[in-house]
C-alpha cells in the first residue's frame, strides 16, 4: 500500500512537524496514531516518516530512511490574475502537472479589486500548492511569487520566455519549447493581454506564440501550455 505524503511545515535534523489545521488533518480526519509511518517531505529530500509524538495541533515524526530527492521541471508561470476561484484551480492543476514556480501578475486587464486583493491571497495559494503537491505526490511544492506587475515580471529570467497570445496565428507552443531548457510561459487574464502589453514582450525578447485557434479561459490556457511544456521537456 503507498504510503501518503505529506509536506513538513517544520524540520530540523531528524525530525519534521505538521502544525495547526494541517497536523488537524492528519489527527482528527485521519485519526493519526503514534507510530504510524508516512512519506515527509522537508525541502529537497523526502523520507520515511514515523509519527512519534502528537500535541495538540502538533504531529512530529522521526525521520528515517531517505527516499528520493526533489526534481522540478524548470517550468515558470507568469500568471496574469484572474476571477479567484478560477486562479486557484489553475494553481492547483499546473501544481499536479510540476510547475515549478507562479508569478502573479497584475495586467492591464486584470480588475481592480482583484489586483488589489491579491496579495491577502499569497496563504491560500501557497495552502492550495502544498495539499496539490501533496495528492500528486511532489517532493516540493511550487514557489508562489508575490504579486508583481507585468513590467517587472516581463525581466523574469529563463533560457526561454514565451507569451500566449491569442493574436499569434503561426508559431505553436509545442514549435518553440526546447527540451531541457529553463521556460517561462506568460498567459494573459480574462479579456487577453493588451497591444501595449503585447509590444513590450516583443521588445524585451519574449517569443509570441498560440496554443491553437480556440479562444480558453484563462484557467483553462495555463493549464494547457503548463501540460503542453511538461510533455516536451519532461
Amino acid at each position: 500500500m503507498t504510503r501518503r505524503r505529506w509536506i513538513a511545515d517544520e524540520f530540523s535534523g531528524d525530525r519534521a512537524s505538521l502544525i495547526g489545521p494541517h497536523a488537524d488533518h492528519l489527527i482528527r480526519v485521519l485519526r493519526a496514531e503514534i507510530g504510524q509511518e508516512f512519506d515527509i517531505a522537508t525541502g529537497d529530500d523526502l523520507y520515511r516518516g514515523r509519527i512519534v509524538s502528537i500535541t495538540g495541533s502538533r504531529v512530529e515524526f522521526a525521520l528515517g530512511e531517505r527516499i528520493e530527492s526533489a526534481h522540478s521541471t524548470n517550468i515558470t508561470l507568469v500568471l496574469s490574475i484572474f476571477k479567484f476561484d478560477r486562479m486557484e484551480w489553475a494553481i492547483e492543476k499546473c501544481t499536479e502537472l510540476g510547475v515549478a514556480k507562479i508569478v502573479p501578475v497584475v495586467a492591464q486587464r486584470t480588475e481592480k479589486h482583484l489586483a488589489s486583493a491579491a496579495e491577502k491571497r499569497m496563504d491560500r495559494w501557497q495552502r492550495i500548492a502544498r495539499q496539490a503537491s501533496e495528492q500528486s505526490r511532489r517532493v516540493k511544492p511550487p514557489q508562489i511569487a508575490t504579486p508583481i506587475k507585468l513590467r517587472d515580471a516581463i525581466e523574469t529570467l529563463g533560457n526561454s520566455r514565451i507569451v500566449l497570445a491569442e493574436n499569434e496565428q503561426q508559431v505553436m507552443l509545442r514549435d518553440v519549447l526546447p527540451p531541457d531548457a529553463d521556460i517561462v510561459l506568460a498567459l494573459g487574464p480574462e479579456g487577453g493581454w493588451t497591444e501595449a502589453e503585447l509590444k513590450s514582450f516583443r521588445e524585451a525578447g519574449w517569443i509570441s506564440a498560440s496554443l491553437g485557434d480556440t479562444i480558453l479561459r484563462a484557467e483553462t490556457a495555463a493549464i494547457a501550455a503548463t501540460a503542453i511544456a511538461v510533455s516536451v521537456i519532461g
